[in-house]
């Protein structure tokens, strides 16, 4: 077995996993019809990372399906099933304010496209481990009800609370107000665990904070660092979104992403989840996000205030990586988000 089927292959997550296990000697089939485009106009497109994909990678191949075509996927793992060693679903509707507008879209991709790969993975290739990126947006809003204290760039919560070190597994994902990319990724997390736990299929849910790193399309629905970086380049304004500004996110590389993910095929579990993010050690605020940048960079961003915030958008919220580090004690964060932030501005440059 030495094909790794990888869904959003030219997304963030996508290409850093195109990248590496293309380097570790496999096959890599990509599966990407460029929705992003579709979703977030030019700002969203990743045409430039696909082909910059089949460039650099000899054993890459990029398949333009739609995961939502039951009957296009099934010929690509009826084709590759004897050797399929792993499935990476990364593919996904993103964002928090186009789910709203667009929930019909929204769930059949988010939900409809993740039972697609789950039935053939079963039928097809049982013994391949499944690797499901989640989203944190599962919990709701339900970390707003931790006692969290305003701070002067940023909300935070107190160093004697049981969440300081982050939001762990058992943190409820009921009796709280979702949005709407919430609740359709909330159904694909819950299905994936049960392919695991039900079937018996080795599957994993992470549970992801905010996933960034050069190979982002960051877009204004969609991609905090990347797009608050081009924005700042381009001496335009940045538009913050409730909370003063001063909602904490915590940030893990994609590089750092993917070696979770190498780390959980060489020992793989049924129905398992994991927060992940950059925890303590990678963590900002909007507005922190925005006085690294100007510094970084020697440029002024005008910041327009918006009072209003986003429904079931999180105050605070950082990741407890302690469950992960537990079971894949050989795994090591290398970006924290200063290292990030540098990185994307080389990148534009």
């Amino acid at each position: 077995m030495s094909t790794v089927i990888i869904t959003g292959s030219s997304g963030l997550v996508g290409s850093e996993a195109v990248n590496f296990f293309s380097k570790k000697g496999f096959d890599v089939i990509g599966i990407d019809n460029n929705l992003r485009m579709f979703f977030f106009g030019k700002d969203g497109s990743t045409l430039w990372l696909k082909n910059k994909l089949l460039k650099t990678n000899k054993k890459f191949k990029n398949f333009s399906i739609d995961i939502r075509n039951f009957n296009n996927l099934e010929k690509i793992f009826k084709k590759y099933s004897k050797n399929i060693a792993l499935i990476i679903h990364c593919a996904a509707q993103p964002s928090h304010d186009y789910g709203k507008s667009y929930p019909k879209i929204d769930f059949s991709v988010n939900a409809t496209g993740t039972l697609n790969l789950l039935e053939l993975t079963k039928k097809y290739c049982p013994d391949a481990p499944f690797i499901f990126m989640s989203t944190n947006k599962v919990y709701g809003d339900n970390p707003n009800k931790l006692r969290i204290v305003e701070k002067k760039t940023r909300w935070e919560i107190k160093k004697n609370d049981k969440y300081y070190k982050g939001i762990d597994e058992q943190f409820s994902i009921d009796d709280c107000t979702h949005s709407f990319f919430g609740v359709s990724k909330t159904y694909a997390d819950l299905i994936v665990q049960e392919y695991g736990k039900n079937v018996g299929l080795k599957t994993v849910c992470f549970r992801a904070g905010c996933i960034t790193g050069p190979n982002h399309s960051g877009a204004k629905l969609h991609g905090f660092l990347s797009y608050l970086v081009k924005v700042s380049i381009n001496k335009k304004k940045y538009s913050l979104i409730g909370y003063k500004g001063k909602q904490v996110r915590d940030n893990i590389h994609s590089n750092d992403l993917v070696n979770c993910f190498w780390e959980f095929y060489k020992k793989p579990k049924k129905g398992e989840i994991y927060n992940i993010g950059g925890g303590r050690y990678s963590n900002c605020s909007v507005i922190e996000a925005l006085n690294l940048v100007e510094e970084m960079t020697n440029i002024s961003i005008k910041r327009d205030y918006i009072k209003k915030p986003r429904i079931g958008d999180h105050i605070w919220y950082i990741s407890n990586l302690r469950k992960f580090k537990k079971d894949y004690p050989n795994w090591k964060q290398k970006y924290n988000t200063k290292k990030i932030l540098e990185e994307i501005i080389e990148n534009f440059k």
